[in-house]
Order: C-alpha cells, then sequence, then structure tokens
C-alpha cells in the first residue's frame, strides 16, 4: 500500500490544504488520504487573506500543503504576516531557482500535476525529518532567496490589522499615512480616512513599504503619494505638505534633512 510509502504513525496528523483551484485541492485531499489515511484535514483555504486569518484564530497545523500562487497574490504574503513554524509542502511550477531554494527551506516542492508517488515520497521524508526530530522550520531563507530572484521589490501589499474582536485586511495602495503618537503607530485609510494602530513602527515600515508611493517626510509620518493634496513652502528649504484625508494636530512638514530626497522623490528620482 501507499501509506507504506510514507510510514506515518497511526494518529491524527492535522493537515492544512491552501490551494486556490478547488478541483487540484479536491485531488490533493483525495490522493492524500490515500497516501496517509490517518491524516485528518485542519482546513481548506484558497487565499491569502483567508490564510492569515485562519493562523491568527487556529493552533498551528502538523504540516502545511501551500500552493504558491493563490487567487489574492502569492502565498508568500502570508510569511509577512504570520510567522509559520509548521513544516511545508509546497505545491508549485517555479523554476529551478527557486525549487532549490524550496529544497533547502521546506519538507518538499511537488510540481503540478501532483503524483500520488511523488506525494508519497514527501510525505516519508515529512515523517523522517519532522516526526521525529521535530525540529522548528524557519523561511527566512527562502523568503531572501525568492526577494532576490525577484530583484528585492518583494514589498508589502497588505496588511492584516486587528481591531475590537475582529481582523481587517488593508491593501497599502488604500494607505493614505502612517503616523505615530504616544508610542503607538497609526495607520489612516484613503477612502474612508479611518484610523487603525498596527504593530509595526515607522523604522520597520520604512524597509516594508514600496519607497516609489511612500516617502517618510519626518519623524512621525510616513505618507503616500497619492495622499498629497497641496504643498506650501513653509521655511526656506521645507514644505508643509496637506494631506487627504486631513492629518491629525501633528505637523505635516518635511524635515531640513530630508527636504532634498523629497522634491526627487516626488518627480521619481527618489528611492
Amino acid at each position: 500500500m501507499l501509506c507504506e510509502l510514507c510510514g506515518l504513525k497511526n494518529t491524527a496528523m492535522k493537515i492544512l490544504i491552501i490551494e486556490d483551484e478547488h478541483a487540484a485541492a479536491r485531488r490533493l485531499e483525495k490522493i492524500l488520504l490515500e497516501v496517509a489515511p490517518e491524516a485528518e484535514i485542519a482546513g481548506r483555504l484558497d487565499s491569502v487573506e483567508a490564510s492569515i486569518e485562519w493562523f491568527h484564530t487556529n493552533p498551528p497545523p502538523d504540516l502545511i500543503l501551500l500552493d504558491i500562487h493563490l487567487a489574492d497574490g502569492a502565498s508568500f504574503e502570508i510569511f509577512e504576516h504570520v510567522r509559520i513554524k509548521s513544516p511545508v509542502i509546497f505545491t508549485t511550477a517555479y523554476d529551478e531557482y527557486a525549487l532549490k531554494a524550496f529544497k533547502v527551506n521546506a519538507v518538499d516542492y511537488l510540481l503540478k500535476p501532483i503524483k500520488v508517488n511523488e506525494l508519497a515520497e514527501a510525505m516519508d521524508k515529512y515523517k523522517r525529518i519532522f516526526q521525529t526530530s521535530a525540529p522548528s522550520a524557519d523561511y527566512t531563507g527562502l523568503l531572501q532567496t525568492l526577494r532576490q530572484q525577484e530583484g528585492g521589490q518583494n514589498y508589502l501589499r497588505r496588511m492584516l490589522i486587528r481591531f475590537s474582536n475582529s481582523l481587517r485586511l488593508v491593501d497599502m495602495s488604500d494607505a493614505a499615512y502612517f503616523y505615530t503618537k504616544d508610542k503607538i503607530t497609526f495607520l489612516v485609510t484613503q477612502h474612508t480616512g479611518k484610523r487603525f494602530p498596527v504593530d509595526y513602527p515607522l523604522d520597520k515600515l520604512e524597509t516594508l513599504l514600496d519607497p516609489a508611493a511612500f516617502f517618510r517626510i519626518n519623524r512621525q509620518f510616513i505618507i503616500n503619494v497619492a495622499a498629497i493634496k497641496e504643498m506650501h513652502p513653509y521655511s526656506k528649504s521645507r514644505v508643509k505638505v496637506d494631506l487627504e484625508p486631513a492629518a491629525t494636530d501633528l505637523e505635516t512638514v518635511v524635515s531640513a534633512e530630508r527636504s532634498s530626497e523629497f522634491k526627487r522623490w516626488l518627480v521619481g528620482e527618489g528611492a
């Protein structure tokens, strides 16, 4: 029997399937239960947003079967919001360069269409490596490799925000600006003008946001170019920026040391 190839223990193993093609997800679940009949499907997800919310509200699974391309973006965005320690088997059609990174940093990778014997071998590898010694999975190297492959342009595209008793995913194109007050960082959205506290300090946000769209004008503000309503001379070298939606009572003036860089950024000669 194929389950003999994987040699898994007769204990329930919770497996999370993240795959946006429903037919592929059904087939994957079918052959998974052939090679590991004792497995229990912890969930079936088809998007980055749903996956992030699932990880924040559920205990980690024993194993994740993860498609690279999901309905609302690359699955690597999940890793930007959630610290995933569970082993991962990637299902992908990536080129050889990226696949080498998967091989080093993950349980295995499977090229679509997935073959039964290949999934069985991947499950066997999972058992030998993770069920016996239970090492903590670390995907930092994989993410760094993929960023290098993409020219380092893997900027934050969405941010998961907790407020009240719910979660909200905000697209960075809707982020008018970020500011800090009383040691708390806030995001203000463009379309609604709503304010949300976020977990990132401005120093960290500077490294995550696309510098073509966002600029840190002073110690308290990072603004989106799309949120600039008007600009006024403030002093010999400084500029006051009126934002839309209107900012708080904090000063939205470009600091003197950033003034020259700000003007280059406005015309597309910045970062």
